[in-house]
Formats: structure tokens, sequence, C-alpha cells
């Protein structure tokens, strides 16, 4: 199927951001929205980005204008998908909007259009039981702000055909962008799986006391060269957002349970810079100035504690055939601009120091931390990384 017309549900902070770039990659886009002024809202951004676009020369006028023309802004649902080929659903992360949205598309797309929801944790598989053509639902995971951000984590429901994932794939890289494939509907998919687990544990850590939030800070900027670390990082991205990842994770994950520390925080209103204050206090809501820790902090606490949790998630999307070695470390590199992926520095590091540190780990914190049967293969077979020649990757000796 050639795909010619987009539709995108949804003017907010994401489906503006996916019609612009849509349009921008030649597509003709119908955004739609529930009233005409969020649909304003969202035109008004999308013509401020692409003018930014042309300021620093990235696309002439004429192209810049040629892209809003492409744009059709509309309120009727109807209208938006009854003659697109592809749809993305970009409204907010709410279970039972979204399955309401998806079977009410169902009713008016066409038969041969792909239905894509824009989540960072939603089970696809229940948004798509929603419609009557679950082999054409799939997961399209843009990261924030889509014109700008190059990764796109795809991610098949239990029913997503493979075509539907291939024309999926094909498009997003027609618009620019690099794929990832999550081959089975987890919680979290890859990206917020792996860093969420260890971002949790450190929050836990923190509770009991080990740590303070500094010290967890101050080890990975000071230690590693991080622009930010753990805390610090949760408030500019705003804690509700990790939050509700963290909770759907703990309703369907066996043995994850969210840190009273992410949990007092939010009921307590204090997500983070907009809301003026999180883990640390900011002057005003909205407006972001960089906790000052000092580099004395940095000692006590071992940076790497949270690698070796994202290292132990990966490898069991690995064992499970969810996610290959190439994926996950793309998705980290590009989506969270880690200058190595997890992968590749659980080779320098020595996959057996990895078993050895998340034993101690499952000794203080539970089951959940558990080294993954695929580590423990590979320090039998001496699959420990660059000191062996073969790790995830393979190396020359």
């Amino acid at each position: 199927m050639e795909i010619k017309r987009i539709a995108v549900i949804g003017a907010g902070a994401m489906g503006h951001g996916i019609a612009q770039l849509a349009a921008m990659s030649g597509f003709d886009v119908t955004m739609r929205d529930i009233s005409k002024e969020f649909l304003e809202e969202g035109l008004k951004k999308i013509r401020w980005s692409i003018g930014k676009f042309v300021e620093k020369g990235k696309i002439s006028p004429s192209e810049a204008e040629k892209t809003l023309k492409r744009i059709r802004p509309l309120v009727s649902l109807k209208e938006a998908v009854e003659e697109a080929h592809f749809i993305i659903e970009a409204i907010p992360e709410k279970l039972e909007l979204k399955k309401q949205v998806f079977k009410e598309i169902d009713s008016y797309a066409p038969s041969h259009a792909i239905l894509a929801t824009n989540t960072s944790a939603l089970p696809i598989t229940e948004i798509a039981a929603a419609t009557n053509r679950p082999e054409n639902a799939i997961g399209m995971h843009f990261f924030n702000p889509p014109a700008l951000m190059r990764l796109v984590e795809i991610v098949m429901g239990e029913k997503t055909s493979e075509e539907t994932c291939r024309v999926t794939m094909d498009l997003t890289k027609n618009i620019g962008k690099e794929p990832v494939l999550c081959r089975k509907d987890i919680p979290g998919f890859i990206a917020n799986r792996i860093t969420i687990t260890g971002t949790n544990l450190v929050a836990w850590m923190v509770h009991k006391g080990e740590y303070t939030i500094e010290e967890v800070d101050a080890a990975a900027m000071y230690k590693v060269g991080m622009p930010m670390g753990t805390f610090a990082l949760l408030d500019f991205t705003g804690l509700d957002i990790a939050y509700h990842v963290m909770t759907f994770m703990e309703e369907r994950e066996p043995n994850f349970e969210v840190s009273p520390l992410i949990k007092e925080k939010m009921e307590k209103g204090e997500i983070g810079v907009k809301a003026g204050k999180g883990f640390y206090t900011y002057p005003e809501k909205g407006k972001w100035v960089m906790p000052q820790i000092s580099e004395d902090k940095a000692r006590k606490f071992d940076p790497m504690t949270q690698t070796y949790v994202m290292v132990n998630v990966a490898a069991e999307l690995i064992r499970n055939e969810i996610a290959t070695p190439e994926d996950i470390d793309k998705t980290l590199k590009l989506g969270f601009n880690m200058p190595i992926g997890v992968l590749e520095l659980a080779d320098t590091l020595g996959i057996d120091v990895i078993v050895t540190e998340l034993k101690k780990i499952e000794a203080g914190y539970g089951e959940l931390y558990k080294p993954s049967p695929l580590l423990e293969e590979m320090v039998r077979t001496e699959q420990l990384g660059t000191k062996t020649g073969k790790g995830f990757y393979s190396y020359e000796k």
C-alpha cells in the first residue's frame, strides 16, 4: 500500500509535532482535535516551529509555505480519517479514552488503513481490541519533540501483522526517523522499560536512607560526566510522566513496586519544574535552573548501579526475542542522548562484573533484580565482553 494521506488525531504536545513532521515529508495531512481552539493552538505551534527551520536554513520559505498548505485542521473525526491511508492517534495517555477513539476511527476509516497509537507504555493489544482490525493496529512511540528527536519505537500488538509492521517501519524511515522494533507488547516497551526500572531502584535506595538525592545526582554528574543526575532529570521532564509508566508497570509486572519516594512527591503535587518544586526547588513554575550540587557529594554512590539494572532488563528483552542488541542500544542513544549504548557499555565493564553486582542488588531489593538467565549463560560460556572477544557483540582480540 502506498501511503499518501496521513491523519493525526490530536493537535496537542505530540500531535501537532507529528502532523508537522508528516507534512514536511510531503504527505497530505489532516489534523483533528475536539475544538477549533485546540486546532488553532496546534497550528500556531507548527508555524512557529517551521519558522525556526527556515531561520536555520533547513528549509526554504517556499517549502515552509507548501508544508503548511498540506495540513488541513478538522474537528470532524469522520472527515479526518475517511480517506486516510495511515492514522496516528496522539491523544492523552488514558487507556479507556484511546480505546474509545480507536473504536470510532475504526468505524470511519477505510478498511485498508493502518491505525497507530502514539503511546509510551499503554498496551497496544488492548487498544487494538477496540477495533475490528487488530492486525492493522500498531504502536508508534514518537519522542518529544517529534520534529527534532530521531527515534520512533514501533511496537507490535499480539495480532499486529508483519505487513502492518513493515509498512509502519518504512513510513518511519520516509519521514526521516530511525525506527526500532519492539516485537512483543510488554509494559514500558524498550525505552521506558529499561530506564524506569533503574530509576525506580535508586528512588528506593534514597527512600531507605542509603543515599541522598544529591549523592545520586552528584555521582552521575562528576563521576560519569552526565549533564544532570537522575532526580534532576525527573524534575526536568516531569515526575508525573515517569510515575504514569511506573504505575502501569506496577499493575502488570510481578515484583515491580513504585518507590514510596516517587509516590510521596506525586501526592504533594511536587512533580518538577512545571510545578516549581520536585526533588529540587525552582524560582517559579516552569523556570528551569540547574540544581547546584557539590562535587563532594559524589563520593558515596556508584553511578553504575542503574547501568547494571538496565543491562539486566535489556538481556531479558533479547532472551525473549522482543528486541535486538542493536535496537536496544539505538533506543538509548537516540532516545536519551546517551553517548554509548547500554550493551556496548556492558561489554566494556564485563558481563561477569555485572552479574556479581546484580546479585548484591537482588539480595537487598528482591527478585526483580535477579540476573537474567542470558547473563548467567554468557558468564558460563565466557562471553564476557571485550576482554574475551565476545559479549553482546563480537570483538577482535
